[in-house]
């Protein structure tokens, strides 16, 4: 397996996925359209931040979108990983904590000692992060009225 930056290609099909994505990292609450994903993507790019894909034989198998934030109150800048997904043929083959790893790796080397995620509650990858060493920051609750 290798884990790079995606050729034109690749982005193409990122992106056409990218609405499962979505769905699947929301536990089926959001089903966005592709024209809503390119207002989400384009300007997290244009800020510099990227894709890293995992691939084999020039098969995509998933990806992770990595980038820079800044906290609203210190307004500290981390990396933080914005998009995490497998393709679902691949997925309890390691390849998300591969591309965590990566990702933290070229984080680290952009300069970054700090790296977030946000993720929502009862996604199965939380499990994934806690073994990585990822801690709760902070907690965001909602009631529905």
């Amino acid at each position: 397996m290798e884990i790079r930056k995606p050729k034109d290609s690749e982005y193409k099909m990122i992106l056409s996925l990218s609405p499962q994505a979505l769905f699947d990292g929301t536990l089926g609450e959001l089903k966005p359209t592709d024209e809503k994903i390119k207002q989400l993507i384009e300007p997290l790019l244009q800020k510099g931040s990227y894709y890293l894909i995992a691939s084999e034989a020039d098969i995509l198998l998933g990806w992770i979108l990595i980038g820079t934030s800044k906290d609203q109150l210190t307004e500290k800048k981390y990396g933080f990983i914005y998009e995490l997904f497998v393709l679902d043929e691949y997925r309890g083959n390691g390849i998300s904590k591969r591309l965590i790893e990566s990702g933290i790796e070229h984080l680290k080397q952009d300069g970054y000692s700090e790296v977030r995620l946000s993720v929502y509650a009862g996604n199965q990858a939380i499990k994934l992060y806690e073994i990585m060493g990822f801690k709760n920051r902070t907690i965001t609750m909602s009631l529905s009225i």
